[in-house]
């Protein structure tokens, strides 16, 4: 096999029923780079099934393919650092995909094209989604995707779609970040000058459940917040200054009012029980938000490493 210029990292977290397609539709859609070289680096994010013993006994016939074993589940995004890690001195680009065959591995090729254009970011956007998933899957998605380009300011379509392509050196400037938590598709555009999007494939899952339920959009997108922006600090501060300026009118009125002789509305202790409770709720999110934040730093601090590597399997001559 001639060194690979071309790298592909694809996390696998109980993706069994998958694996065969996957890989014999990999073999094929990277048939035509056969002459430059390329190597397909699978990370088992400590799977419960039969997806590592399946891969073990591919890459013991198949030289093109890696297979990493984590001693357990580290999560999609430090399966992914880790497969770049991994990836060959000669890589020139590296594509991420993910192992469902949701985003068709035959839709790899193009992003290969633009990279080779010159793009040194090329994100995939998933057009037919809408026909593909159910609302309840869609609707939070473009939550995330809208609310993470207005507190990130990186403005890409589709932020969910792991069909990406980075060249080696932006592969290079991610690693050498040292944040435990992070979201790969941000952090790449961070370092890219050149970024492209294309539109690719999304196909219904055929087996197994999304790994991305309501909850864990919920909390990829306080990860996203916290790890990429201050907004949420700033906005608190606006709020802050709003409540302090509308507190100080008010009581500037109700002094006025007593001064002027004005009789005493004990009707409006109501009011002021709601607008109490009102900012208590406000307080009780700021201290959430800054608990986010100083969580980040508590994990950062302890310098742990991002994931175990137990075990590296490839063909051996």
């Amino acid at each position: 096999m001639a060194s690979p210029t071309i790298s592909i990292v694809i996390p696998v977290f109980n993706e069994e029923p998958n694996l065969h397609t996957l890989w014999e539709r990999l073999r094929q859609s990277m048939s035509p780079f056969d002459a430059e070289g390329w190597e397909v680096i699978m990370v088992d994010d400590g799977s419960k099934d039969q997806s590592l013993s399946l891969l073990k006994s591919i890459a013991q016939h198949d030289e093109h393919l890696i297979v990493i074993e984590f001693n357990r589940n580290y999560g999609q995004h430090a399966a992914i650092m880790q497969g770049f890690q991994t990836v060959a001195s000669s890589t020139q680009y590296v594509i991420t995909l993910d192992a469902d065959l949701q985003n068709p591995p035959e839709d790899i090729p193009r992003l290969i094209t633009e990279l080779k254009k010159g793009y040194e970011v090329v994100g995939g956007v998933r057009r037919t989604r809408a026909q593909n998933d159910s609302f309840w899957r869609r609707w939070p998605s473009k939550l995330v995707n809208y609310v993470t380009r207005k507190t990130t300011g990186v403005a890409l379509t589709d932020y969910g779609c792991m069909l990406r392509g980075y060249t080696k050196s932006v592969v290079e400037a991610m690693l050498s970040c040292d944040e435990k938590s992070t979201f790969i598709p941000v952090l790449a555009n961070t370092f890219a000058k050149s970024i492209t999007e294309v539109d690719v494939g999304h196909a219904p899952r055929l087996h197994g459940d999304s790994k991305y339920g309501l909850l864990a959009l919920i909390r990829l997108q306080f990860d996203l917040t916290t790890g990429f922006s201050t907004f949420p600090l700033q906005m608190l501060s606006g709020i802050g200054i709003l409540i302090s300026v509308g507190s100080l009118g008010l009581g500037i009125y109700l002094l006025i009012m007593r001064l002027l002789g004005f009789p005493d509305n004990t009707n409006g202790v109501f009011t002021l029980f709601a607008l109490v409770f009102l900012i208590l709720g406000i307080l009780f999110l700021g201290l959430g938000i800054l608990g986010e934040y100083i969580g980040r730093i508590y994990s950062q601090v302890r310098v742990r490493p991002r994931s175990i590597v137990k075990h590296i399997h490839r063909k051996t001559n």
